[in-house]
């Protein structure tokens, strides 16, 4: 990054700019907006969880957040309400409306209550590995078999194993029946062969 046209010192050549806010783009951005936005909610009255650091929860209303982008949900919908116009006031925001989709997770409504589905991200990994049109199979990991870290020839680039076992390990928030296939899987991350490929592959179908 350089300094804007006129802000150059000719005298101190290496002289540099001292930020007072975050610029978009920057590695340190993100840290900076979360220390905004968390500082905003604990002075309102939320505490942070233990277990996540980026959800917020407030007793008065039942509302949580989650600072990603930020969902927000609560028991009383006049609290949420309420607690959108506050966070208005502070920042400049776009209300979505009811959520519908969130990070590879839709949220279906419906009378019988919130379902929560991988339904898209599915379809769009079955796309990326180009197996939409594949045979299903009734089990994620054959019955017979005996994956070792041996078996088969070594992949020369692992890179594609790893990102569709770490995709397949994201599907487990929904789909828990695959667990024992994709743990297993991700014993040979740093050294994938052709079998191991086609055993995640497998998961898939």
């Amino acid at each position: 990054m350089t300094q804007s046209s006129g802000f150059i010192d000719k005298d101190r050549p290496d002289y540099v700019c001292k930020l007072h806010k975050a610029i978009y783009g920057l590695k340190q951005a993100p840290r900076a907006w979360y220390m905004e936005l968390s500082n905003f909610l604990l002075q309102s009255g939320f505490i942070n969880s233990q277990s996540d650091a980026s959800l917020f929860i407030c007793n008065i209303g039942n509302i949580s957040i989650y600072v990603d982008d930020i969902v927000i949900t609560g028991s009383d919908p006049g609290k949420v309400e309420q607690f959108i116009a506050l966070l208005s006031k502070m920042f400049s925001l776009k209300d979505l409306g009811e959520l519908s989709y969130f990070l590879g997770i839709e949220a279906i409504r419906s009378r019988e209550g919130l379902l929560l589905t991988q339904r898209k991200y599915i379809t769009d990994l079955l796309a990326k590995m180009n197996m939409l049109t594949a045979n299903p199979v009734t089990t994620p990991m054959a019955t017979n078999s005996s994956l070792q870290l041996t078996s088969g020839t070594s992949l020369e680039d692992g890179s594609e194993y790893r990102t569709l076992v770490g995709s397949l390990q994201y599907l487990q928030l929904t789909r828990p029946d695959d667990a024992f296939a994709v743990n297993k899987l991700s014993q040979f991350m740093h050294r994938p062969t052709d079998i191991h490929w086609q055993a995640a592959k497998r998961v898939l179908r």
